[in-house]
């Protein structure tokens, strides 16, 4: 079987081999998409292929969507050209189940791609000039969000082509796992517009009026790991074609299909000012953006986030490889139970999502799946730019909190110690390692150069000059309290090899002797 247009008209052998398949005309609804596009995403990685487009899916399936989605990359060209363009931009989505099932599903809502070079960017003024389109959706990563982005003047750019067009009325979504969202986007074109695009105020106010341009605040939850080689191979035996995982010149691992959990979240602040599709009929949330920010914050400063980056440090230095391995590792478990134990206090309950139900399917459910894929090398990628939201939000409500002491805590400290031992990049039985991608490990690494397993001095004055700085951790972690915490728990775990095992073990309750 071949995954193409071609291909997937004999339903038949797709139905027998277990693949759900679609129940619309996908020439029809690439000809509507065409002429009158009503939704653009850019970021055509994982969590879209998994999520994003499925949801799109359904909604053309029971015919409350007429179009498809439009797929843009401003990032990775590469992608497009080695998992779209040869598949005729079809996908397939493999739900892995904690039960070991598998849902398979042929995925036709992407009916076009886009990249942002020379020759992309011709269809994409013509979409942003559309006045059908109603939403552009992204997931670019957090690291996007800054106007020095080339990304963000080619969108700022595509936003002056609509203003200039008719200045129709759009919402711009973010659907990146950052704290605010929105607001970053907001105002990165518009810091970008005011500095570098030379035109009149009316374009700025258009930018800056919600009833123009909105940028809703969302939250958005899936866990979409690598593709992953054993789901290649069931895909193959199968008998389809060119299941292959795939890797770009720029390091992005991309394939075909996509792999990914069932539990799934999406809550958007509801502004949109020209209309939306009724995502609201697949499970997505729609609210004000109090409420977003309230289930943003639940999820990514306390019932998951902070627990992805615990098990990820710690887990690389004691050799594991899947996170449910890890989830299995009594140490680990107390360690990630406890995180979340230390984060409650300071939830503010959304309403919409249970903080303690949620926290409890990400701890019995979710993350010890064993037949999810994901590796703790994928989530401690980038993790210096991910503490100040997971870990620093929660030590701040301690501070100004008159009921809680932030004397008492136990695992955040540990888990900040613990990621300074991972730069190190030597593991628990003292060999080296390979720290995984961090914009921020070339000025940081060469601090530990000097300490070694065993060393008694030097190592307080190295933290020293990592613990004060606010931009990593949110606060000044000696103005708050802890980084005598941090530090002494650093020493425990450099004194011999083996440490970092003892040191879970001594400071977590109900630990080993």
């Amino acid at each position: 079987m071949k995954l193409n247009d071609i291909g997937i008209k004999d339903k038949k052998s797709w139905e027998q081999k277990g693949y759900i398949t679609p129940c619309f005309d996908r020439e029809v609804i690439r000809k509507h998409t065409k002429s009158a596009p009503v939704w653009l995403h850019f970021g055509a990685g994982n969590i879209f292929r998994a999520f994003i487009v499925v949801l799109a899916q359904r909604l053309i399936d029971m015919g409350s969507l007429n179009g498809g989605i439009i797929a843009g990359e401003g990032y990775d060209y590469e992608i497009l050209d080695i998992a779209y363009k040869p598949f005729d931009d079809l996908s397939i989505c493999v739900t892995l189940m904690p039960d070991g099932n598998v849902k398979k599903e042929v995925v036709c809502a992407v009916t076009e791609s886009v990249k942002t070079d020379k020759d992309g960017m011709s269809r994409l003024r013509e979409i942003f000039a559309s006045p059908n389109l109603q939403l552009v959706s992204f997931t670019i990563t957090e690291k996007a969000y800054d106007m020095n982005n080339p990304f963000i003047g080619i969108l700022a750019e595509l936003c002056l082509c609509r203003f200039i067009n008719g200045a129709f009325p759009l919402a711009l979504v973010s659907m990146d796992n950052c704290s605010n969202n929105g607001i970053l986007l907001k105002n990165a074109v518009l810091e970008y517009a005011k500095k570098n695009i030379n035109t009149d105020a009316d374009f700025l106010s258009y930018i800056d009026n919600p009833e123009k341009l909105s940028f809703p605040c969302t939250m958005i939850d899936k866990i979409t790991p690598y593709p992953d080689r054993g789901v290649a191979k069931m895909l193959t035996d199968d008998g389809i074609e060119d299941m292959k995982i795939l890797e770009t010149a720029m390091k992005s691992v991309t394939a075909p299909f996509v792999n990914a959990e069932a539990p799934q979240y999406l809550v958007i602040e509801d502004v949109f000012p020209n209309g939306r599709p009724p995502l609201e009929k697949v499970g997505v949330m729609f609210t004000d953006r109090e409420s977003v920010y309230k289930v943003e914050k639940m999820k990514v400063s306390t019932c998951l986030n902070p627990l992805h980056t615990a098990i990820s440090v710690f887990a690389c230095m004691l050799g594991f490889t899947r996170v449910s391995d890890a989830m299995r590792d009594e140490d680990l478990q107390r360690l990630v139970q406890m995180v979340a134990k230390e984060g409650l206090p300071v939830v503010s309950d959304p309403k919409i999502i249970s903080p303690s139900e949620f926290i409890d399917t990400v701890l019995n459910l979710r993350l010890p799946n064993p037949h999810i894929p994901d590796t703790p090398q994928r989530i401690a990628t980038d993790t210096s730019k991910k503490l100040a939201v997971r870990f620093g939000e929660t030590i701040k409500a301690y501070m100004q909190s008159d009921k809680l002491d932030i004397r008492e805590l136990v695992a955040i400290p540990l888990v900040l110690a613990g990621w300074c031992r991972y730069i190190m990049g030597i593991d628990d039985d003292g060999n080296e390692f390979e720290t995984d991608p961090d914009p921020l490990l070339p000025e940081l690494k060469p601090l530990f150069d000097g300490i070694t397993l065993g060393c008694d001095d030097n190592y307080a004055s190295v933290l020293r000059q990592i613990l004060s700085k606010s931009d990593i951790f949110g606060v000044d972690l000696y103005k708050a309290g802890i980084a005598e915490k941090v530090t002494s728990y650093f020493g425990q775990m450099i004194s011999e090899p083996g440490a970092i095992r003892k040191a879970l073990q001594e400071n977590l309750p109900h630990g080993k002797s």
